[in-house]
């Protein structure tokens, strides 16, 4: 299994470094292969019009802004270009509230009715809970995470192997139950979005810190699995860069947009 990291931040920034280059942070948005997006953060501005155009699946995580900010470009971009509908799966809840939000000819045209009922640009696909269910190719078994919005995290198979995407999370449980019992299990990606120092506001907005990441990381009881982190808020990168690496978590990687890893 193919995932690029189209972004892979806890918000969007532009810095200055020491040499006088740009560098540049953007929101969460993981393509896997060529069809299947894991959350929306960043889309259109990382891919061409071609690579746009065979997207065929969304999983969305939650409706939080950085997670669906590149849904309304992807629709005006894709817009009669494509031959089906781009499937966006989630609990019916947070489709409801990405319906309800965005999509609702206020804040942006309802997609799921243009161009037309019958053949819209996006359809919006319910998944059940706890439940192991067929999307793009890949076995998808959604579980509900504990963030201050309705919130989800997945466990997406192919027969290579298995990847666990936290979504935006706190201290939670039935995500790690799940995936200690996935064999195959090949690679964590886990949210931390906050330095240590930082414990109190990470639990009033529902993330992790660096502590708190090794604490619910060894709850999968698979030490050796390479820890992909995410979701890092860009002002606290270098401070969480530093806590991170001093856990000494054997196979601990910190995301970079762009970068690109097999599981």
């Amino acid at each position: 299994m193919e995932i690029k990291a189209l972004g892979c931040y806890g918000s969007e920034f532009s810095k200055t470094d020491a040499d006088g280059k740009t560098v540049t942070y953007n929101t969460s948005g993981f393509l896997v292969g060529r069809s299947v997006v894991i959350d929306a953060g960043t889309l259109s501005t990382s891919m061409s019009l071609d690579e746009l155009t065979q997207i065929r699946h969304v999983l969305l995580s939650h409706i939080h802004f950085d997670h669906i900010k590149g849904l309304p470009f992807l629709a005006d971009t894709v817009f009669g270009k494509i031959p089906a509908p781009i499937e966006i799966h989630s609990l019916e809840e947070i489709l409801a509230g990405l319906h309800n939000h965005l999509l609702n000819d206020t804040v942006w045209p309802d997609f799921t009715k243009l161009p037309n009922s019958e053949q819209p640009t996006f359809r919006l696909s319910e998944l059940r809970e706890d439940d192991r269910q067929a999307v793009g190719g890949l076995q998808v078994i959604p579980v509900r995470v504990n963030h201050i919005v309705p919130t989800i995290g997945f466990i997406i198979q192919d027969p290579t192997g298995a990847v666990l995407y936290s979504g935006d999370t706190h201290e939670t449980k039935r995500i790690w139950e799940v995936a200690s019992k996935i064999t195959h299990l090949k690679a964590a990606i886990i949210e931390t979005s906050f330095p240590n120092d930082l414990h109190q506001l990470a639990v009033k907005s529902g993330h992790l810190t660096p502590r708190l990441l090794a604490q619910e990381f060894a709850k999968i009881g698979k030490p050796d699995i390479p820890l992909y982190v995410y979701h890092m808020k860009p002002q606290y990168v270098d401070h969480l860069t530093a806590e991170i690496t001093a856990l000494k978590i054997p196979n601990v990687r910190l995301l970079k947009d762009g970068q690109t890893f097999i599981v």
